[in-house]
């Protein structure tokens, strides 16, 4: 026998169950509010038809939520795909740019490659170096774009022990841009550690754009650069790791 709100099990056990109601539904359904989502393929078979002041279909809501979530995977893939082809670019032209660095046949010709060719290789604006000398050295180097610093000048602009700094929306300073520092509004600033008997560098990059560096950059294909660059320098002055 069954009382009011309840049924008796089908099971033979002879007990009796609640009877699932509409209200309990809803109850679930509030409280569930991504149920659908996870059970999509019900969409197909709950077909609520009614229509008035205050109804919803729920196959509609279903079907935008999930061409919502589609173009939102389209615009993720597109940005991906954008990014690939971005950062293929980035690769290809630092390959070149090491090709060319090892390939130079004088030193000389070595800095003439990385502070006049590579930039536009690299479409940078402005490529430097510079090395901390003693402090009555001359502040530029006999070769253009090549500066000497004073002893500790690297590590008060990047940080001791840190291997780059990258800033946007900032002025050139004189001593790692000389003349054309007033056009540079974003750099970076590669430490180059040639070897333990000589003092350190800096690969400086120069932009007229203030946003072309900055902090969140991705810095690892700069310092496969750097790197070549220190092996080639140690390699042309024979100087000890």
């Amino acid at each position: 026998m069954s009382g009011e709100g309840t049924v008796t099990a089908p099971d033979g056990s002879g007990r009796q169950v609640k009877l699932i109601t509409a209200d309990d539904v809803v109850a679930y359904l509030k409280a569930h509010p991504d149920f659908f989502e996870k059970h999509a393929e019900l969409a197909a078979e709950v077909t609520p038809r009614a229509q008035g002041p205050g109804v919803i279909d729920m196959q509609q809501a279903i079907l935008k939520r999930l061409r919502t979530e589609i173009d939102k995977l389209k615009t993720e893939r597109t940005e991906i795909i954008a990014n690939s082809k971005q950062n293929q670019i980035v690769q290809s032209r630092i390959q070149a740019a090491v090709i060319s660095i090892i390939q130079a046949a004088t030193f000389e010709k070595m800095i003439h490659v990385v502070t006049h060719e590579l930039p536009e290789l690299l479409d940078v604006d402005f490529i430097t170096l510079a090395i901390e000398a003693n402090a009555d050295a001359p502040k530029r180097a006999p070769v253009r774009g090549v500066y000497v610093l004073a002893p500790g000048a690297i590590d008060a602009a990047i940080g001791p022990e840190k291997q780059a700094r990258l800033r946007s929306h900032i002025i050139g300073e004189d001593a790692f841009f000389g003349d054309t520092s007033r056009f540079v509004k974003s750099d970076v600033l590669m430490r180059l550690r040639v070897s333990s008997g000589s003092p350190d560098g800096v690969m400086c990059f120069g932009a007229r754009d203030p946003e072309a560096f900055g902090p969140d950059m991705s810095t690892e294909l700069l310092f496969f650069l750097a790197k070549v660059l220190e092996n080639t320098i140690r390699a042309w002055l024979d100087l000890p790791e």
